[in-house]
């Protein structure tokens, strides 16, 4: 079970503890972001998140919904 607050690090593989149907979900944002996608760029076209490199995502259980933040490394290298 998540916890609000949790922090995970991923790139493309599901982290350790994270729920597998959360990250089916997600991990589409979160490859992108960990290899430089979207540094310099808004993810959904500058709506409503204006920060580059940060993307707002939801699992799909409508009945226990689960909001997740993503965002690129720091040191975004690769």
């Amino acid at each position: 079970m998540l916890k609000e607050g949790q922090v995970f690090y991923a790139d493309w593989e599901c982290p350790q503890g994270f729920c597998n149907e959360a990250w089916k979900a997600i991990y589409q944002y979160v490859f992108t972001l960990a290899h430089g996608g979207c540094k310099d760029e808004l993810f959904y076209y500058g709506d409503w998140i204006r920060k580059p490199g940060v993307a707002i995502c939801s699992c799909n259980d409508g009945l226990r919904p689960v909001i997740f933040k993503i965002e690129a490394p720091k040191d975004n290298n690769k």
